[in-house]
Parts: C-alpha cells; structure tokens; sequence
C-alpha cells in the first residue's frame, strides 16, 4: 500500500514513521518564523522612511518658520546639521535642475513647491492639535497640490509673491546688520577722536523689522505675476533652486568630519554671507532661464 493511502486510512505509528511527528511540528515554526521576520523588516523599513520624513519636514519647519532665516546664520546652520546625508544630496540635485531649468518645467515645480508647503504647515498642525504629523502633511501636501494644478496661475501668483516677501526679509535683514555694523564703527571712531563714549544704540536700519522688507516684497512680486507671467515663474523658481542647492551643500559639507566648524564659522561671519550664496547664483540662473528657456507659456 502506498504511504500516502495508509496515511489517509490510519494514523501513522510514532515507532513507524517517528520523522512524521517532528516534520508536522516543525514545519508550521519555520513558516511563522520567516513570516514573523519578514513583517519585522518590513516594519523596520516602514519606520526608517518615517524617520526620514519626519527629519526632512521637522527640518524645514525649523528653518522656515522665520522669513529672515538666510540672515540667522547660527540657527540655520543648527538646523541643517541635523539633515541627513540623503537629503541634502536630493536637495541639491532638485536645486539645480529647479534653477536651470525650472522654467521649462514651471507646472511640475509650481506643484512640487505646494505640495512641499502643504506639507510643512500639515506637519506643524499636527503637531499643534496631537494628530499624526505625517498623515496631516501627506494630507494637506495632496490637497494643496490637487487646488492648484486647476489654478496654475493663480498658484504662480502666490508663489511668486511668496519669493519676494523670502527676498526681501532677508536683504532687509541682512542689509540691515551691514548698515548698523557700519553705523557703529562709525560712531566709535567719532568718539574716539572726541574722547567721549560711543552711544550704545547705534542702529540706523532696525533689523528686527525684517517683516517690512518682506510685504514690500509680497506685494511688488505678487502683482508682478499677473502682468508679466514669466518674470513671475523664473522668479520662484531661481530662488528657490538656489536656495535648495545651497541647503543642500551647507549640510552635506557639515557632514563631512572636521568640516563643520570651518564651515559653521565661514558662514556666521557676517549675516549677508549666506543671502549672497543664496541670491548670486539665483541671479545667475534668471539670467540663464530668461537667456535659454522657451517661448511664453501660458498662464491660463
């Protein structure tokens, strides 16, 4: 009689067939051992990408959450020695191709760029009413980024004035530390000469104020996109090329063992350091767009 019929018919002896037994209680243990391992990587990566996101997005709403944040060298250089290595490489490949040829592409950056505004304000939210961050960013990323894809232009507008205000905090900012340091040197001088004390408040241009420089910037570049389209999407997207790029290299140099204090003490030397390594290569890639991209889109 076969095995397996004499199986079917009777139970097999334990004397007889005594691999049987450890076979059938053996096998379903390998099987839930390799599922039970194979849930826990995909667990372990599952919460590796979280990771991830949560540092990218805690980042960026660290840094952002001043308009002036290119004149506040010490905290911004705090805040980027804490991205990751893969982060300030994507950063930096987005940056460049966003302002050398973001203008070909403006309604793939316009959406990435509110898609990544949605997300920030959903991961600050989340955080503000103790919901999932991830999920409330994910969520007002998708909708922001679904609102303006029928609204492009309407969407250029914001983010073009959105660009000025960014330009015009920081220069005030920055502008601002130059003509006050000027200002005090001055008065020290004065002094000196006089043999008198030098006033302890010298400032000229209050830097503290940053907010004007920013609505002048608003406005002017917020109404400049419904008169002249292109300015407006070259505009948004050399800024903020360059301002990616340049993130991205501070963070991949902090990460580079012995680089950062070098570096970290390059960039708070003064604060109009980091606005001009920002704003010069944007100039530069407005000029390239203006020079090399296509014919007018639409702004329909």
């Amino acid at each position: 009689m076969p095995l397996s019929t004499a199986l079917a018919v009777q139970p097999a002896h334990p004397l007889a067939y005594p691999h049987l037994p450890m076979l059938a209680q053996a096998g379903p243990a390998v099987d839930g051992g390799a599922g039970a391992a194979g849930n826990a990587d995909l667990a372990v990566q599952s919460t590796g990408w979280i990771d991830r996101l949560d540092n990218l997005l805690n980042t960026g709403l660290s840094i952002f959450s001043r308009p002036d944040t290119l004149a506040q060298p010490e905290q911004l250089t705090a805040q980027l020695a804490n991205l990751s290595t893969m982060w300030a490489l994507l950063l930096i490949v987005l940056g460049v191709v966003c302002l050398i040829n973001g203008y070909k592409y403006y309604k793939v950056a316009t959406l990435m760029a509110m898609v990544a505004i949605g997300s920030t304000v959903g991961f600050w939210l989340g955080g503000q009413i103790d919901a999932p961050k991830i999920v409330m960013a994910a969520c007002l990323g998708v909708l922001l980024a679904v609102v303006a894809f029928p609204l492009i232009k309407y969407a250029v507008a914001v983010l073009g004035g959105l660009s000025g205000a960014f330009i015009g905090a920081n220069l005030w900012a920055g502008m601002a530390a130059a003509v006050n340091q000027a200002a005090a040197k001055q008065a020290a001088q004065e002094a000196a000469a006089a043999g008198t004390t030098a006033l302890a408040n010298t400032d000229v241009m209050p830097g503290n104020q940053y907010w004007i420089g920013a609505l002048i910037g608003l406005v002017l570049f917020g109404l400049l996109a419904f008169i002249l389209f292109k300015l407006s999407i070259v505009l948004f997207t050399s800024v903020a090329g360059a301002t990616l790029a340049v993130f991205g290299v501070i963070a991949l140099l902090m990460d580079i063992d012995g680089a950062a204090p070098q570096v970290v003490s390059g960039l708070k030397a003064h604060q109009l350091v980091v606005p001009l390594l920002v704003f010069v290569p944007a100039v530069i890639g407005f000029v390239l767009q203006e020079m090399w991209g296509p014919a007018q889109p639409k702004s329909e």
